[in-house]
């Protein structure tokens, strides 16, 4: 498993090795001595699972009590995954990093807490896993809107296409956002 830094400090790609072979593919999703080793939680309050078809769009979600790390992958088809940095006193407030995650590269991101997350689903259909270090808690949920100018962030969708849930199109610009400090 490699572990890399993200432009934005605190978010991490990782990558299992995948081993292949006529049968098909193998990889370790989570280990823990690995992942308490790069500075991720050695405790998980919940696992939680979607499924998308291709253009939904999910997020910027994230929350102001409770807020939780995340632990992010996809287990079949392809997104598109984004983290916004929320924490007002950081240098990269308002920046945000894009990598595809997908069931074949098995490329994961860690996102820890002052951080928004969305996703775009890319193939067909997308199986999206993700442990959370605290739990959910509607008081505390908040939501960016996916396509705030300030962002500025390039989604590989237009607008007439993408599918949005009422409750993201109701989501804030960023500049009216509650945040973290």
């Amino acid at each position: 498993m490699t572990i890399q830094e993200t432009s934005l400090p605190g978010v991490l790609l990782i990558t299992p090795r995948i081993f292949r072979d006529p049968r098909g593919s193998f990889q370790e999703t989570f280990n823990l001595r690995a992942m308490v080793e790069a500075g991720l939680p050695a405790q998980w309050a919940q696992d939680n699972f979607s499924v998308s078809r291709k253009n939904v769009l999910r997020g910027i979600h994230y929350q102001t009590i409770h807020p939780q790390g995340k632990l992010v992958r996809v287990a079949f088809g392809a997104v598109l995954d984004v983290v916004v940095d929320l924490r007002r006193s950081s240098p990269t407030f308002g920046r945000h990093v894009a990598v595809e995650l997908s069931g074949d590269n098995g490329h994961m991101l860690w996102i820890p807490e002052g951080f928004g997350h969305s996703f775009l689903t890319l193939s067909e259909e997308a199986g999206f896993a993700y442990k959370v270090t605290d739990y959910y808690s509607a008081a505390g949920e908040r939501t960016i809107l996916w396509n705030d100018p300030d962002l500025a962030i390039e989604w590989p969708v237009s607008a007439a296409d993408v599918i949005v849930s009422e409750k993201d199109r109701q989501g804030l610009r960023l500049r009216d956002a509650e945040v973290f400090a």
